[in-house]
């Protein structure tokens, strides 16, 4: 009975023990923010975006998918005199951004949002889709008892405490680099071409009120936050997706719905005072340099997403969608998708591979 005893004593101390380091440490900021020499080392926002909005100390936040993950916060913090916080889902959901948007403004004061509205977006389920895509909703929901599959996880014991350690004391980790992925990734011809798999038809036209009501409930989530925070600084920007996006955006046949729903959109955004409403999708400088500025159709250079951060800081008026704006903006840009589908895309079309047809 004795060593009955002292094994389950010795359990409990073990039990608690490993769960005391993972409070400690937590490597997933579920309890607080780093403490100590801990830097903010944020690598994967599945499991850290929850925890870093809910618990860091920030006023302006950084939303959007996976194209918004390579600015710098530091960036923004030095121009809008702010202290930036990332939030991100990988395809920019409207609902699951809205959601984070709740957390932070129930943690913070919030003085700015930069918001990247993905074109996807505007079509996605209005629904968040935490739970279907497989995130870790122990740490997203308020039930306690769930956390022992934070506590007592044998990958956040041995894999990330001790990545977090050594970033914080053995390297000198950027903390403004949160989620970033650029560094590991080449941009230029080959890289975009190749990852590109056109379609071999051409889709017959959608109308373009294909959509219109996933358009209209996405965008009422967004303009729930503008109003719900008249304080509150948005800077709202379409992402300058590549020519290859327009291009397979036209053989999917999704041309016109864009096009109707970005001038939609902007439209109804302009109506607020405390929006600053911005497009690049329609800048060739960047779009049509499919030689140093993608990845892919859509993932551009880090180079680009400061450029976009000194536009937005700038209040630039080449981006700046006023009112007044939309009309021309939205025939430039219907203008230079035609241009591109027309002829620009023609030299490159011998490096693109096409999707193999599928047969009965």
């Amino acid at each position: 009975m004795k060593l009955l005893k002292h094994i389950l004593i010795f359990a409990a101390a073990l039990l608690l023990l490993i769960a005391g380091t993972v409070i400690l440490i937590d490597p997933f900021y579920h309890y607080h923010k780093p403490i100590g020499p801990l830097k903010a080392v944020l690598t994967e926002k599945e499991y850290q975006c929850i925890g870093s909005l809910r618990h860091f100390d920030y006023d302006a936040v950084i939303v959007g998918s996976s194209v918004s993950e390579n600015f710098n916060n530091r960036w923004f913090d030095e121009a809008f005199g702010c202290r930036s916080i990332k939030a991100i889902r990988s395809y920019g959901a409207t609902a699951d951004l809205c959601f984070f948007l709740d957390e932070a403004f129930k943690a913070q004061d919030i003085r700015y949002v930069f918001y990247n509205l993905d074109p996807s977006s505007l079509k996605s389920d209005p629904h968040t889709t935490f739970k279907e895509t497989g995130c870790p909703m122990y740490l997203y929901d308020a039930n306690p008892f769930n956390d022992v599959e934070y506590l007592f996880n044998k990958d956040v014991l041995f894999e990330r405490i001790p990545y977090m350690l050594a970033k914080s004391v053995l390297e000198d980790y950027d903390e403004g680099t949160s989620y970033n992925w650029g560094q590991w990734k080449e941009f230029n011809l080959d890289m975009c071409t190749g990852l590109y798999l056109r379609h071999p038809k051409v889709a017959p036209m959608n109308d373009e009120h294909t959509y219109d009501d996933l358009v209209e409930s996405n965008m009422d989530l967004i303009v729930s936050q503008i109003k719900a925070h008249p304080d509150t600084r948005f800077y709202i920007y379409f992402p300058p997706y590549s020519m290859l996006w327009w291009d397979n955006t036209y053989r999917e046949g999704d041309t016109q719905f864009y096009l109707y729903a970005f001038e939609k959109c902007m439209d109804k955004l302009t109506d607020y005072d405390n929006v600053s409403c911005y497009f690049f999708l329609n800048d060739r400088d960047i779009v049509l340099n499919l030689d140093e500025n993608y990845m892919d159709t859509l993932h551009f250079s880090p180079q680009i997403n400061r450029l976009i951060c000194d536009c937005l800081a700038d209040a630039d008026d080449k981006h700046r969608v006023n009112k007044e704006d939309i009309t021309p903006v939205i025939s430039d840009m219907r203008g230079l998708a035609t241009e591109i589908t027309d002829e620009l895309i023609k030299p490159y079309i011998p490096m693109i591979k096409e999707q193999i047809e599928e047969t009965d």
